[in-house]
């Protein structure tokens, strides 16, 4: 529990991310939008027993005041605004659902306010539709797994331990339109320090919101100092000390993918297919067609970052280490993100992007930035700190993923951020996709020069640094150990074994067993059902019963094409990571340490093989055994056509992870985060009940 009396952290606040266009001013030239800097969100007002805050019904004038609750009051509707295209040279017009209310901003309307908390807070969040009238979210019969209701939402606190019933983070409604419904989101003093974020999960139309921008950061901030006999949060290692900032970046990635349409409904196309919106034309995401594989690559759109096309995304200088909270916030396509040198020219820029068009992304890159990738650490995963930083650089991030990152950056100048390119296993697409420039980062000489061990161990000493400042208990001296440099450790040469939130699930703890396959089903001509051990989702059958106090084991596996599983409420420590069986070899152990992931699939004989191209090397699952996530890709390379001598089960990956049940009952969800894929039926019912004292589940009093 946070010590009462430490200090309370100032950056308490609901903040509207550093946004795009100020709504109905004249559009700039493209060079007047990009490479603009990412300010710092600005600080709104949050209740703190100070003042009485509006709640959906409201409270009494003599209404005692509410302490230490993040309130807002937001109204779904139509915005109407300007999104930056590169490839075109200036903005184009869109209609879109968003959020309008608390913490938002007219210069950022295409992403959800930051909210900030403290364990022991709460977020209460009271969401107004004042969308139109939509009749497919009051029409009886039909299939449940046909998006529908665009206009109905509700709201999911994604990786937030809390109470999944009632006005919890309660995904089992539909707040239709012109109905007003207030979440509460009591998040528990012992809860995790962390980055999570929050999304509409209306099932039918949960894409359509997420990918129109209706998503934000939802960060968890600790004051928790380790001592000996327990584990404190990260974030008082990385508070600023007067040698180092640590500045710290939230960067919620968005793929907004809009479409301009001719009067038959037909997306407008450019000669090299690229999404097209002449003048006059508005574009809107109102259909499912927009979602595909290879649909995005195709739009020729470019990933957001906190609501800007191509920002500086960092000002900063050499040795200065920065946090980056990455949040990918998007529906369906896989960002592997790089730090590369840039070596074009900078007086060139920003007039230089315009040449930056969809279809010659790759060759841009290519010509400008060209320099040696810049390592980084991975120390926290979906909000959860590691037990080790994991030295990369390239951070894979599924939808749903968050990664924290410690970023420097060895010598001055610019630098690319990228969207590199990844073999075709590590994509949800199953393509390797173009590479794509997210923003930039621009770096002046610092005070703190690299040393000779490079960008790591200046990461290293850096934490061993702070630690000696910051950390103030009997734990200090094993936290500076942890730090300390250790060539010796190879990939782990800075451990956070203090600061992880959860304990190991040992094998003397598991009670249980779970299996879970996901599939698409094709095998009837012309459908396709999406599926989880078989079946499609039912909204009226509860598929997992699990009692609280228990501990499973999952299995977890995919037939056709690979998907990112999570689960709510509970998070899950991965226990190990096997690849697909070549002919005639055996299964590799992966996960542990920097193990290649080389498995792909002949184009021949369309047996299983391991490649030795670096192409196809796959970082995503290095050093995960032990990690604690809420969501994680579950790959597969089975072909329309298995291979002769092996067997549908040889193309598999097979991941076990383990999870308790712990303090929260009620029903919830876990599905596919390829958000169309949950729209369309790949999601399971679950509950989590009392024991009944006799070695099995309550089925309630009645």
């Amino acid at each position: 529990m946070p010590d009462p009396n430490a200090p309370r952290l100032p950056a308490r606040r609901l903040a509207p991310l550093a946004g795009l266009l100020l709504l109905g001013a004249a559009p700039p030239a493209l060079a007047q939008e990009v490479l603009q800097p990412l300010k710092d969100p600005p600080k709104a007002e949050i209740f703190r027993g100070t003042a009485t805050a509006k709640t959906l019904f409201a409270l009494p004038k003599d209404a005692p005041a509410l302490a230490d609750e993040a309130v807002l009051d937001l109204r779904v509707k139509y915005i109407e605004g300007e999104i930056a295209n590169p490839s075109t040279g200036k903005p184009d017009k869109v209609k879109l659902r968003g959020f309008v209310g608390t913490g938002t901003s007219k210069d950022a309307p295409f992403v959800g306010p930051t909210i900030e908390i403290m364990p022991g807070e709460t977020v209460r969040m009271t969401l107004h539709n004042d969308l139109p009238p939509d009749s497919t979210c009051e029409e009886a019969g039909g299939s449940a797994n046909t998006p529908n209701c665009f206009n109905g939402t509700n709201m999911h606190a994604h990786g937030l331990w809390v109470n999944p019933a009632g006005n919890g983070d309660n995904v089992l409604i539909s707040i239709n339109p012109k109905v007003s419904f207030q979440y509460e989101y009591n998040v528990p003093p012992d809860h995790p320090a962390g980055t999570f974020w929050y999304h509409p999960h209306r099932h039918g139309s949960t894409a359509l919101q997420v990918s129109s921008g209706m998503a934000g950061a939802l960060i968890v901030r600790g004051n928790r100092q380790p001592t000996k006999d327990a584990n404190g949060d990260l974030d008082v290692l990385l508070k600023p000390t007067k040698d180092q900032k640590f500045q710290e970046r939230v960067l919620v990635f968005q793929q907004i993918q809009y479409a301009c349409r001719d009067a038959s409904g037909t997306i407008l196309t450019n000669p090299d297919g690229t999404y097209a919106c002449p003048a006059g034309s508005v574009g809107e995401i109102n259909n499912y067609d927009l979602f595909a594989p290879g649909a995005w690559a195709k739009s020729g759109r470019y990933t957001s970052v906190n609501g800007r096309i191509l920002p500086t995304i960092a000002e900063t200088a050499v040795g200065q280490v920065e946090r980056w909270r990455m949040v990918h916030a998007g529906v369906r396509d896989t960002i592997s993100l790089e730090i590369r040198k840039f070596a074009g020219d900078t007086s060139a820029l920003p007039t230089d992007l315009r040449s930056l068009t969809a279809v010659n992304n790759d060759a841009w890159i290519q010509k400008n930035c060209g320099g040696d990738p810049v390592e980084y650490v991975l120390v926290a995963a979906d909000g959860l700190t590691t037990q080790q930083a994991i030295q990369t650089s390239i951070a894979t991030l599924q939808p749903g993923y968050r990664w924290d990152a410690l970023v420097t950056f060895p010598s001055e100048g610019r630098y690319c951020v990228l969207d590199t390119s990844a073999p075709p296993t590590a994509t949800l697409s199953g393509s390797a996709p173009s590479r794509r420039l997210l923003g930039m980062a621009d770096v002046k000489a610092g005070t703190a020069p690299i040393p000779e061990g490079g960008i790591i161990k200046a990461i290293a000493d850096q934490l061993v640094a702070a630690a000696k400042v910051n950390i103030t208990t009997d734990a200090q001296a094993q936290v500076v150990a942890d730090l300390t440099y250790n060539r010796d450790r190879g990939k782990t040469d800075i451990l956070l074994t203090k600061f992880i939130p959860h304990a190991t699930i040992t094998d003397k703890e598991v009670t249980g067993t779970q299996e879970l396959v996901f599939n698409i089903n094709v095998t009837q001509q012309g459908a396709a059902f999406f599926e989880v051990n078989g079946k499609p989702y039912a909204p009226g059958r509860m598929d997992r019963t699990l009692v609280l106090g228990a501990v499973d084991e999952w299995t977890l596996s995919s037939d056709f094409v690979g998907h990112p599983f999570h689960i709510h409420v509970n998070p899950f420590q991965i226990v190990s990571i096997e690849s697909p069986k070549p002919k005639g070899g055996q299964r590799v152990a992966l996960g542990k340490g920097s193990t290649v992931d080389n498995f792909t699939v002949d184009k021949t004989t369309n047996a299983v093989i391991r490649s030795d191209q670096p192409k196809d090397f796959d970082p995503q699952y290095n050093n995960l055994i032990g990690v604690w996530k809420d969501t994680l890709f579950v790959k597969s390379l089975l072909p329309s056509t298995v291979a002769e001598g092996q067997t549908a089960e040889d193309y598999k990956y097979v991941i076990k992870v383990r999870t308790r049940y712990q303090r929260y009952i009620g029903q919830f969800v876990l599905h596919c985060h390829i958000l169309d894929h949950e729209d369309q039926g790949m999601m399971q019912n679950v509950q989590i009940v009392l024991p009944d004292g006799q070695g099995g589940a309550s089925h309630g009093h009645h």
